[in-house]
């Protein structure tokens, strides 16, 4: 035990102190920082609150623009600034100098059509696609078609209003017999949360496997594991790197996730969230638990399959070849949790969550967003407890013979006749 602790506290001192350790975490903090507040940077930097200037040929059919304008002067009321200044009338020559000279973003024009009983609108600008404002006029333009077809209906005022007042749909989960159930805060929370797990468990397992298995074949191709190993038998070598990477990369996490959560409840941030209906005071606690549970038992299940990779490889150019089934499994269980933030009752989703290598990414999901049953959660978490137990005594049986194979790398045949020669 003795021997495993100093196995640990060498790992954990050796990465700590490596320039490589700190510049990886200075940057994930710094891109932490930098992507919770692009929003407020966007704001201020000239994006979100500035209107875009667009002008119209003069002689244009006055009612449709007045309408514009109407409509325009209106969402200035609402929400404080106008999507767009339609203001400017001049010839398309003059227009078009004006967009050349920058003083405008761009301009329409309208062509009749009697065939719709509605002008064609073109808007032409220096961006093809048009951006927002060309979403933004089609969508004024929409509704001034509508409100002139309801006027010449011959509708009251009131029923002009009430026409055009837009439907309301709000999204609540069905609160179940047992009083379970997310309320609207509750569920834009867990979504965040889910999202956050997700991507830390991800980058946990690549960053941290890559760098134990890594570190192992360094050490066997320059063979100072020869040396080692007569001091700390492989076991204490395999169990101490792992723990002590382990460890290490809780710490990078909690910096990070540290930054994440100060940043996100800065006075600017903590609007933002609000907005989309987060706050991070209705995290369920229940809902942490269980994701630790699944981080803690997924990062050991994934770091003893490295280990076991890193031991039997002699050569670091071989090293990418030989983990690439565990990096698929790890991309496979990312992806289908990406796909599972809009399907979290998806049969496939259901089924992936009890598979060992899936669970950790996807039963999380699935308690954030919808709601799985208690035997549901306990048992994937069981089956990924066994795995977890079955694949470390394997990965011990597979390192304790893979430091001291040299050459080209064992096939299983060949992996399995050494342990049985060897007695492991």
């Amino acid at each position: 035990m003795n021997k495993v602790g100093t196995v640990i506290a060498f790992t954990m001192r050796n990465k700590v102190r490596s320039k490589s350790f700190l510049i990886t975490t200075l940057v994930l903090v710094l891109l932490v920082v930098v992507g919770g507040n692009v929003p407020y940077l966007i704001n201020k930097l000239g994006g979100g609150d500035k209107a875009s200037d667009v002008g119209y040929v003069s002689g244009s059919n006055p009612e449709i623009v007045q309408q514009l304008q109407a409509l325009y002067a209106q969402q200035e009321k609402q929400q404080g600034h106008p999507d767009v200044n339609l203001q400017v009338s001049a010839d398309e020559g003059q227009l078009k100098q004006m967009v050349e000279d920058k003083t405008l973003d761009g301009y329409i024009t309208l062509q009749d059509n009697p065939a719709t009983g509605f002008p064609d609108v073109t808007y032409h600008s220096k961006n093809a696609l048009g951006s927002g404002t060309s979403s933004s006029l089609q969508t004024m333009l929409q509704q001034v078609k509508t409100n002139l077809l309801v006027k010449d209906a011959g509708l009251s005022e009131e029923q002009i209003r009430s026409l055009l007042t837009p439907v309301e749909l709000k999204n609540e989960q069905v609160t179940l017999g047992d009083g379970s159930g997310k309320t609207a805060e509750e569920q834009g929370t867990a979504i965040g949360l889910t999202y956050v797990v997700v991507i830390l468990l991800f980058m946990g397992v690549m960053i941290s496997g890559q760098l134990i298995a890594t570190e192992i074949t360094a050490e066997k191709s320059s063979r100072v594991m020869e040396i080692i190993v007569t001091s700390v038998s492989p076991l204490a070598q395999m169990f101490g790197k792992v723990i002590g990477t382990f460890v290490i990369a809780i710490l990078q996490i909690a910096v990070i996730v540290g930054a994440l959560v100060a940043n996100l409840n800065l006075p600017h941030n903590a609007e933002a969230l609000q907005g989309f209906g987060i706050r991070l005071d209705s995290i369920d606690p229940a809902m942490i638990v269980i994701a630790v549970v699944f981080f803690l038992t997924g990062f050991f299940l994934y770091a003893m399959l490295f280990a076991a990779v890193g031991s039997i490889v002699s050569r670091t150019e071989d090293l990418g070849q030989a983990v690439m089934p565990i990096t698929m499994l790890t991309l496979v269980g990312f992806y289908v949790a990406m796909f599972g933030l809009t399907h979290p009752d998806s049969p496939l989703i259901v089924v992936c969550s009890y598979i060992p290598f899936f669970s950790p990414f996807l039963m999380v999901l699935r308690v954030g967003l919808s709601d799985p049953a208690w035997w549901e959660i306990a048992l994937s978490i069981g089956i990924l407890l066994a795995s977890t137990l079955l694949l470390g005594w394997l990965s011990a049986k597979i390192y304790r013979t893979g430091v001291l194979m040299y050459g080209k790398r064992p096939s299983v045949k060949e992996l399995v006749k050494a342990m049985k020669a060897y007695k492991v």
